[in-house]
């Protein structure tokens, strides 16, 4: 791996998993209250917007990273939908 990669995949290793305390807290306490729906729902489609770019231009960094990243979006966009407080 290049020094080029090596950023790509440090870089969206720390965006991706600052999503990870998050979606944990939010599945243990079962709070989403203060979250803001639209900006989950912007994210959401954001990085589904960055994955299909990073397939069709065959970036690796790229799609791992929105792969996760949707993940973890979807589920705090799916738990701030679903969970009735």
């Amino acid at each position: 791996m290049d020094w080029i990669n090596s950023i790509g995949f440090i870089a969206a290793s720390l965006t991706t998993a600052s999503f990870v305390p998050q979606a944990w807290k939010i599945i243990r306490h079962k709070k989403v209250k203060d979250l803001s729906l639209t900006m989950y729902a912007m994210m959401f489609t954001g990085q589904g917007g960055w994955l299909i770019y990073g397939i069709l231009i065959q970036d690796f960094p790229l799609i791992l990273a929105n792969i996760i990243g949707c993940s973890l979006t979807g589920t705090i966009l799916a738990l701030k939908i679903f969970i009735k407080e």
